[in-house]
């Protein structure tokens, strides 16, 4: 995962909230669903349903547990402590195949990786070969995925190359540099900072075609329990439609009461830059729904990937996900009609 700048504390803990309801709680099945980070508006929809009651009325009992700098909850997964897991992105899916790690992807809640890179506003960036000339702070887990996409597919060079260590001094210190971050996250930060608005040049807008926050679950327990998967891929996409579109306070309490830290200005940067850049809702969700995939896309995603040395040309990436519980329209009717 290509972790980011966070403006909360790492909590290591367990959250288990039960809406209001008067369905017994014996009557649910109880599902466990562990995030890749601290809570944050970019997991909202899940929390969303777990506060607006989604989960209990698809008759499912959610516990989140959340992610952070020292829990790993992909292992969670595989070893059978937690029942799904939200992995980064499709990356981590190809990943799983090429280690024989039984994990299949059932949805994508983001049709855009929110990966983007930040640059000062002298720098007349307009697009995203402008940087190439700039210093890039780029992270170690970045040079081995996306920046050798850029490389490949762009002719960038690891010689402008410096480390980022989730610290933005040295990027507002050099006016002709750029940083990575998530667009959801650090253009806040900078600008509540260093008091500007950076330039911010999303990758996906320029072909880094990856899923991002994937649903993933063991592949076993895809074929042993389909109802219950579809139950909760199901009530997922609801709560995401519910916390673009609809009140987002309830899904937002959650959030602030596991992390404490996080504020409602972030917060509610957070939604909007997620509309904004379609980073949840656009593509193939407009006709197949929120968490919708495709074979065709994931094959172009797979290629460019092949081709900047990322993964193997023999790999069968196809065993990294399965179509079988989306693009059914779950939650279209929910989408503002203007």
């Amino acid at each position: 995962m290509l972790h980011r700048l966070s403006f909360a504390v790492g909590v290591a803990t367990l959250l288990t909230v039960f809406p209001a309801s008067a369905q017994k709680a014996t009557d649910l099945d109880k599902v466990s669903f562990g995030t890749n980070w601290v809570a944050e508006a970019e997991h909202g929809g899940f929390f969303q349903a777990v506060a607006d009651g989604t989960y209990k009325q698809y008759g499912l009992d959610v516990t989140i547990v959340p992610g952070g700098p020292n829990v790993n909850n992909r292992i969670q997964l595989i070893a059978g402590k937690i029942d799904f897991f939200m992995s980064a992105n499709t990356l981590q899916s190809f990943d799983a195949v090429a280690n024989n790690v039984p994990v299949v992807a059932v949805a994508a809640m983001f049709q855009k990786d929110p990966q983007v890179f930040l640059a000062h506003p002298d720098s007349k960036v307009a697009k995203l070969e402008d940087l190439k000339p700039l210093t890039l702070f780029v992270s170690k887990e970045g040079m081995p995925t996306y920046f050798q996409w850029l490389k490949s597919e762009y002719g960038f060079s690891e010689d402008k190359v410096k480390p980022y260590t989730f610290n933005a001094q040295p990027f507002l210190a050099d006016r002709k540099s750029a940083m990575q971050g998530y667009v959801t996250s650090e253009p806040f930060a900078v600008e509540q900072q260093a008091k500007f608005k950076p330039i911010v040049i999303l990758l996906a807008d320029y072909g880094f075609s990856t899923y991002s926050t994937l649903i993933e679950t063991r592949a076993d327990f895809a074929e042993k329990k389909p109802d219950l998967v579809q139950r909760f891929v199901d009530a997922s996409i609801i709560g995401w439609y519910n916390y673009l579109y609809g009140d987002s306070k309830p899904g937002n309490a959650l959030i602030k009461k596991l992390n404490p830290e996080m504020s409602d200005e972030l917060l509610a940067y957070s939604i909007d830059k997620m509309k904004q850049y379609g980073i949840v809702d656009s593509g193939d969700t407009l006709k197949d729904g929120i968490g919708a995939m495709n074979d065709a896309r994931m094959a172009d995603f797979f290629g460019k990937m092949v081709k900047a040395g990322i993964v193997q040309r023999d790999l069968d990436y196809r065993k990294s996900y399965t179509l079988r519980f989306i693009n059914k329209g779950v939650g279209l009717e929910l989408r503002p009609k203007n």
